[in-house]
């Protein structure tokens, strides 16, 4: 992502605030905001909140699963489909 477009200072936050609001809410693009040249927060809207936190919690998913690959606790569909049926039976 290009940040360059959409970086702005602090008092650019402070003193527009309502519209800021009103523009990452149509644009959902994040809003890099810097102090003293240097950047110090992003601003985002809500759904795109909701949207990273969701992609992160699933990339943290298949990290696990990718560590318990290597650790060898893995086991064959077919004895995962197996203990499913006998569940299912009970």
């Amino acid at each position: 992502m290009n940040f360059s477009t959409h970086v702005k200072p602090i008092s650019y936050l402070k003193s527009h605030a309502a519209d800021i609001v009103k523009t990452l809410a149509e644009s959902r693009e994040p809003l890099v905001i810097t102090q003293n040249g240097e950047a110090k927060l992003v601003v985002m809207d809500i759904h795109s909140y909701e949207e990273h936190e969701a992609t992160l919690a699933l990339l943290k998913i298949l990290a696990l699963g990718n560590r318990e690959i290597e650790q060898g606790q893995v086991r064959s569909a077919a004895d995962a489909f197996a203990e499913l049926d006998r569940e299912d039976t009970q």
